[in-house]
């Protein structure tokens, strides 16, 4: 089954790390997901620009509104995802300790599972 796993976490903290700091955290991970996408399970995986680079469509009763910036007034961000296929909840469970026990601060993972998959035709 396929999983998205959402992350989540202070853009503002991530966006403070040097250079030096975020390599090592993205080289951390990367060693995390080897074994998933060695497996061949691991599917994209993607870290988000900033939220100032964010575009809202709001659905309204007429035209939908275009706005700037993700207006989420909270306090952790969407910062990327990671698409799975595990053969059931606990594997997904397990790959996301690995992430967490590596991945500093205080953010949160989503996991969920995919109920429509289209892998579409654009590739990396």
């Amino acid at each position: 089954m396929l999983y998205a796993i959402l992350c989540y976490n202070d853009e503002a903290e991530v966006a403070a790390w040097s250079k030096d700091y975020d390599d090592k955290v993205m080289g951390d991970l990367i060693a995390v997901q080897r074994p998933m996408a060695e497996k061949g399970k691991l599917g994209p995986v993607a870290r988000l620009l900033p939220t100032t680079a964010a575009t809202t469509i709001r659905k309204t009763a007429g035209e939908p509104l275009v706005l700037d910036g993700p207006f989420a007034e909270t306090k952790e961000q969407f910062l990327g995802f990671y698409v799975v296929d595990c053969e059931n909840l606990e594997e997904v469970v397990q790959f996301v300790r690995e992430l967490c026990a590596v991945n500093p601060g205080s953010g949160s993972y989503e996991i969920r599972p995919v109920g429509f998959f289209n892998q579409g035709t654009k590739s990396a």
